[in-house]
């Protein structure tokens, strides 16, 4: 049988708080929305992939600002939350450090 990752070297007394493993409420906040501002840009870098012709004007100066505005848009949508990917993400592993917090709780007595 397998084991997780997580729980390979782990001693009984060293599980991971929430506040250890990503800094808190605010730090799985903020992570579960890089993780949906990451897969937005790929979202968005694959539609602009999608062109019907060449552009006239286009250059490669023109290419990396577009690609710096479409990473700020990304981080500003993924910022509203209006997705819903980072609620997800979140709640998947606030679920699992739940598991953890149980565990650890209740296997130390």
């Amino acid at each position: 049988m397998t084991t997780p990752i997580s729980s390979v070297g782990a001693t009984p007394t060293a599980t991971p708080t929430p506040a250890a493993a990503g800094g808190g409420d605010g730090g799985l906040r903020k992570a579960a929305e890089a993780f949906e501002a990451v897969i937005l840009r790929q979202l968005m870098a694959s539609m602009r992939q999608a062109k019907l012709a060449d552009d006239i004007f286009g250059s490669s100066a023109t290419d990396n600002f577009r690609e710096m505005a479409d990473a700020r848009t990304a981080d500003s949508l993924a910022s509203m939350r209006q997705f819903g990917i980072a609620d997800m993400v979140e709640q998947q592993f606030r679920g699992q450090l739940g598991g953890l917090a149980a565990r650890a709780g209740g296997g130390v007595q």
